[in-house]
Order: C-alpha cells, then sequence, then structure tokens
C-alpha cells in the first residue's frame, strides 16, 4: 500500500463515534479515504482495523500500513472537530511510533467527507453553531437560493454578504424577510450640498397678485428656484430644470407662468403624464390660485366626452395630461394665447411606449404657438411662449437641453444622506416586514422633533387599501380613486404626524408631496410594467426632508421570482438589482415605424404642408419620407391632407394595426364587443 501512494503532503484524521476518517492529501489532491479503528494494548492506543475506501465499498488492509503511510506523511493533522478524548487517543498512538500531529481547526462538512479542509478566523463561516469553510457555505447558501427560487443577480449579492459577515444563517435569514440592518443595507447616498445664492422673495418684483401669495409664504426661495431665477426664469427665459424630487420645481413653473398671466402675456399651460396627476395639480391650482385667474383640467378622458365637463378652452390656467392637450390639437381646437407652457416629468420622452407622443406634442405645440403669436391675436408686440421643462432624472441633461432649444438649470444637491436597504419577503411577508420597518420609524424622533414617517409605493389601488389595513400603527391609502376630500384629510393627517404612513401607488409618485423619513417599496411594478431606472429615483427620493429628517431611509423589499403578469420580463429580485445599481438612461428618442406613422400622421393633420417643419424640430429622428410613403398606402392622407380616415386615426390616437383591426372588424358586421376583444389580444400578442 505503501509503495502505491508514495509521499504523503498530509494525512488528515477526523474523529467519527468509535472511529477515525483518514485521508491522504498530496499537492492538494486526496490520494485516498479510509477508516481507521484504534484497540488497546499494554503500550497504549494502537491501529486495530484499517480500510480503504474503494467506491461504494471498503478494502481491509494491514493495521501496519496505516503506520508506515503515516511515517511517509509531511505533516499529520487532527480535527478540532474531534472529540477531545479521541483526539487524546490518536495522538497518544501515534506518539508510540515518535510521530507527532498537530489539531487544526478544519470544516465538519469537509472532514466528515473526508477532505481536508482547514480554516481561520478569516475564512471560517458560522452556520448553526458551528464553523464551516467558504465552499461549503456556498454550497449551502446555494440551496437555500434554490429552494427560494432566487435569481443569479441576487444570489450574487448575498454570497458577498455571506464572505463579508462570515455568518450562513443571518444571510439566509434573509430571504425569511428578517431585518438585519447590517445586512440589508446596499448603500448610502451621502448628502451633498452644493453654494447657490438664495434669492429674497420680496426682491422678485412678481405681479402683486402672485408676490403677495409668495411673501406669505416664503423669505427666500429654495436653491434650485434660486438658480431658475438666476438664469432668467422670470425674464421669458426657456429653462430644463432638473434636479431631486421634493426641490421646488414646480414652484419655478407656477411663478413664471402666473406672472406672466396676471401681466397679460398669455395663459399657462402645466402638463403632466398622468390623468391622477392632473388632477391633482387641478386642485392644487384651483386652490392656492383661484381667486386670482380661472383653472381648467383637459386629460384624456375629455376626447370621449367631447370638450369634457370641466374643461373651459378659456380659462387663465390650463392643467392637463400630454395626450388631452394634444388631442385639442389634433382635433383643431383654439386653446387661446399661451404665454407659459410647463412640461412636468420631461424625461417621460425616453419611455418606449409614451415617449414619441410627448415628443410630438411638444413640436406640434410650438407650432401652434408660434402661429399664434405671428397672428393678429398677438400684434400686439408680447413676449412669445415660454417653455419650462421639469425633471428629477436625466441621464443626458445637456443634450436634452440643446434638442429642446432651452438653458439648462442643473442642481444636483441632497440635504440629506439616503441609507438604501433591501430585504427578501414572499407576497405574504411583506406586509409583515412593512409593519415592523413601520413601527421602527414613527417610534424613532429626529434631532428636529419629527417622529418617522413613511411613505409605502406599490402597483395597485386594491393593494393599497389591503396594505394599509394590516398596518399596526396609523396609516391611510392614497391613490387617485379616492375624491378630492379623502385625499385632502389623508395630507392633513400626515403634515400632523396622525399618521405613520400612507400607501399609494407608484402611479402617483410624482404627485405626492408628503415629508417622510422612510420610503418602502412593496413593489418595484406600476402596474404590470417594471420601474425604470429613473421612476426608482424619483419614488425613493421622497425620503427624508432636510426640515424634518437627519437622513432618509429606503426599504426595497424583494420577492425572489416574483412578477405581477406573465408579459413582465425578469424577476423582481433581478429588478432590484437593475434598479438600485443602473445609472439614468439617457433620453433617446427611438422611433419605429408605427410611432414614426402616428407622429407624422398626427403633424400633417394639425399643419399640413408644414408638417416637415414640425417634424424637423422633433427631439427624436423621425424618418419622415418613409412614413409619408405608409400614410398615403394606408390612406390615411391624400397629398398632405389627411384623409377622414386619418383624421379619425390620429383623434383617437390608433396605431394602423389597431385601426385596421378595428376597420375588418365593422366592416364585417363584428359585434363591437368582439372587435374590442380583438383590439386587446392584439395588445397581448404584442
Amino acid at each position: 500500500m505503501s509503495q502505491q501512494v508514495g509521499r504523503v503532503e498530509t494525512l488528515f484524521v477526523h474523529g467519527v463515534g468509535d472511529e477515525y476518517l483518514v485521508s491522504a492529501i498530496r499537492d492538494g489532491t486526496r490520494l485516498f479515504r479510509a477508516r481507521l479503528e484504534l484497540g488497546s494494548t499494554d503500550a497504549g492506543p494502537r491501529p486495530a482495523a484499517f480500510r480503504i475506501k474503494e467506491g461504494s465499498g471498503e478494502e481491509p488492509r494491514s493495521p501496519d500500513q496505516f503506520v508506515e503511510i503515516a511515517r511517509r506523511a509531511g505533516r499529520i493533522r487532527i480535527s478540532e472537530q474531534t472529540s477531545r478524548h479521541d483526539r487524546d487517543a490518536i495522538s497518544e498512538m501515534l506518539s508510540g511510533y515518535q510521530l507527532d500531529a498537530k489539531t487544526v481547526r478544519t470544516c465538519r462538512y469537509c472532514a466528515s467527507a473526508g477532505r481536508y479542509s482547514p480554516i481561520t478566523s478569516e475564512t471560517a463561516i458560522e452556520a448553526d453553531g458551528e464553523t464551516i469553510c467558504p465552499d461549503c457555505a456556498r454550497t449551502e447558501l446555494e440551496r437555500e437560493l434554490a429552494h427560494h427560487d432566487v435569481s443569479a443577480t441576487a444570489g450574487d449579492r448575498l454570497e458577498e454578504l455571506l464572505l463579508e459577515v462570515q455568518d450562513l444563517d443571518r444571510v439566509t435569514n434573509l430571504l425569511s424577510g428578517h431585518l438585519d440592518p447590517d445586512l440589508t443595507k446596499f448603500d448610502e447616498m451621502s448628502a451633498t450640498t452644493e453654494a447657490v445664492d438664495p434669492v429674497p422673495v420680496g426682491d422678485l418684483d412678481l405681479h402683486p397678485g402672485m408676490q403677495e401669495l409668495l411673501d406669505d409664504r416664503f423669505e427666500t426661495l429654495l436653491p434650485v428656484q434660486s438658480l431658475a431665477v438666476h438664469g432668467g426664469a422670470l425674464d421669458g427665459d426657456d429653462q430644463l430644470v432638473v434636479s431631486a424630487t421634493a426641490t421646488g420645481k414646480t414652484l419655478i413653473g407656477e411663478m413664471a407662468g402666473l406672472d406672466r398671466l396676471l401681466r397679460g402675456e398669455g395663459k399657462m399651460l402645466f402638463l403632466v403624464p398622468l390623468v391622477a396627476l392632473a388632477n391633482q395639480k387641478y386642485e392644487d391650482f384651483s386652490d392656492e390660485y383661484g381667486h386670482l385667474a380661472d383653472v381648467t383640467i383637459r386629460v384624456g378622458a375629455s376626447r370621449v366626452r367631447g370638450d369634457g365637463e370641466r374643461f373651459d378652452p378659456d380659462a387663465d390656467i390650463v392643467v392637463g395630461t400630454y395626450e388631452g392637450i394634444d388631442h385639442a390639437l389634433r382635433v383643431g381646437q383654439d386653446l387661446g394665447d399661451i404665454g407659459t407652457v410647463v412640461i412636468d416629468e420631461v424625461h417621460t420622452l425616453e419611455d418606449d411606449d409614451r415617449g414619441h407622443r410627448l415628443d410630438g406634442l411638444i413640436a406640434r405645440l410650438k407650432g401652434y404657438c408660434e402661429s399664434r403669436a405671428s397672428s393678429s391675436h398677438r400684434s400686439d408686440g408680447t413676449a412669445g411662449t415660454q417653455w419650462l421643462y421639469l425633471s428629477a432624472t436625466v441621464g443626458n441633461p445637456r443634450w436634452l437641453a440643446g434638442r429642446l432649444d432651452a438653458n439648462l438649470v442643473e442642481f444636483e444637491e441632497r440635504p440629506v444622506p439616503i441609507e438604501r436597504h433591501v430585504t427578501f419577503a414572499d407576497s405574504q411577508e411583506k406586509a409583515r416586514v412593512a409593519n415592523k420597518l413601520v413601527r421602527r420609524e414613527f417610534d424613532r424622533e429626529s434631532s428636529k422633533g419629527y417622529r418617522g414617517q413613511t411613505i409605502v409605493f406599490t402597483n395597485s389601488r386594491r393593494r393599497c387599501h389591503e396594505l394599509s389595513r394590516k398596518l399596526e400603527y396609523d396609516a391611510a391609502p392614497y391613490h387617485a380613486g379616492l375624491d378630492y376630500s379623502r385625499r385632502k384629510a389623508v395630507e392633513r393627517q400626515f403634515a400632523d404626524q396622525d399618521l405613520a404612513a400612507v400607501v399609494t401607488t407608484a402611479a402617483l409618485a410624482a404627485g405626492v408631496d408628503f415629508p417622510a423619513s422612510q420610503v418602502i417599496f412593496d413593489s418595484l411594478a406600476m402596474g404590470i410594467e417594471w420601474l425604470t431606472v429613473q421612476e426608482f429615483h424619483q419614488m425613493l427620493g421622497r425620503a427624508g426632508r432636510p426640515d424634518y429628517h437627519d437622513r432618509g431611509v429606503v426599504y426595497v423589499l424583494v420577492e425572489p421570482d416574483g412578477s405581477y403578469h406573465s408579459s413582465m420580463p425578469g424577476s423582481e429580485d433581478e429588478i432590484a438589482f437593475k434598479l438600485l445599481k443602473g445609472e439614468m438612461e439617457p433620453v433617446a428618442m427611438r422611433y419605429d415605424e408605427t410611432s414614426a406613422v402616428e407622429e407624422v400622421l398626427a403633424n400633417i393633420t394639425v399643419a399640413g404642408g408644414g408638417a416637415k417643419g414640425l417634424t424637423g424640430r422633433m427631439v427624436g429622428e423621425v424618418p419622415l419620407k418613409h412614413a409619408v410613403g405608409k400614410l398615403l398606402d394606408y390612406g390615411f392622407i391624400d397629398g398632405l391632407e389627411p384623409t377622414p380616415l386619418g383624421r379619425a386615426v390620429t383623434r383617437h390616437f390608433l396605431e394602423p394595426g389597431v385601426a385596421f383591426t378595428m376597420l375588418d372588424g365593422i366592416r364585417k358586421g363584428v359585434d363591437p364587443y368582439d372587435v374590442v376583444a380583438d383590439v386587446e389580444l392584439r395588445d397581448e400578442e404584442e
């Protein structure tokens, strides 16, 4: 046997019950495994049985062969997990042959499998009351990850934590929603400050009506507002204002728009991407400025009701959705003299589904304003329309400002640091975890004397109610489905610190203005679509206000392998780390054939022969000739005029494929409900 084995680098001995597992190692490779039994003799313990493991069986060998191998070994090591009695016995036996052995700390999992795996304080991983090696810890972690269907991305994060904290149980507990702040913490977004010369409100020289309102509310403007004023916001200059959530961007548009309105320089349009936000802004403007100006609203629903019950085209302030105002242009509605256009959430331009419509709207609305200004209605010499574009998150602001022909006002201050945490919980566990986080935060008071309050973002109105009922401390749902009085009551309760939390939909993220110290993501979806990096950053930016809190806290509750619709790519744990690590996506308009056809048709409908000019000023590069050729093929235009079919298609924002599906159904006398079903099915297939 010894001749076959040759030189042995390490002979490793591990006690199990009444016997010992023996492994011979050379150059990191195990040469053989064996079992050794000791017997008592007058000279002390001596080898009594020695069996070499061969495949699934064992081959008995002479006990003397163990002694020969031990004599040839460069070193003999005994596992620390071997009982003291057995360690003493094997050491005494070896000493009888003038051989020394050293006890070493090893991985029990490895030792039980006959592997020599010494571990140190730097490599040992705590697991179920003992220490194991990193390789075995990874194997155990992988078993847990497979059981919970955790993605590779999330698994990599947990493996990093495992090697960092060297405790397997603490890491696997995260998969059950345990809130270990040292492990859930992903990173910290440091506070940053930017020196800005504040503008005193008394120095603004606004119209007396607007000046009086601001004098009653503020002494000085906030930094981003001051930067905008220094940059000409009150002098009629077009601006792209990029600044974090809750830094005061909206007031820039309000100051400029109301001042120009009250000075007789045209009405103000304030445009947002969602009906819910338009409703909220309409109500806010009615409350704040209703005594100075008439306020109306124009949203997508107005397309069904004609002018709509609330829309007054002669009003001084028009709050609208992008599609609502675009529809007015597509049907030739007179919007009057427009002095100021505020486009909120302008980063919507990069949205694959809706970006082209905002791009087209801006071009068409600019064409309308310029045409109106050059007509006899604006022959009095008043200034042209001012454009203010607002966003919290733009990946390439300088490029976008250039494309929009606007001055860039960028403010990157983060007044308080934000801790970002990730923990894992299935759909049932999320409520329990959120409840614990809300309680913990509300029980904490900042140095400024405010209790910690939480905004919980989720993906549906139903979930808002469900989750708010499960929170032990006072909480309330908050979404666009609630009536005005109820939403205002929730806002007052939160401001008075009577609520520990509000639970709101991601769709209202841009419009929610609660002074919260903590944001919890119960879901990373908006409806049945994953959040974008921009949306995610807007929402987490709600955590922490400098006048209230010392820091902000964000918790992302991740369901391994979770999603909210079969059409959603990836899983929630994969998306979580993409969002946390993701860079702001640059605004880059992408025009496929469908979107190009839709926007060129709208431009022709609005401007006829001037469509080329409108298309040329759009942010994205539109394949104009190809789109015109398709419109002619489809029968949507005749020359550079829309046909009746083309007008109907553009009036209802229909894609060509949808339009032809509807036409085919109508011509065949298909029941209208079946036509709708066919359209829905077509959308699902796409």
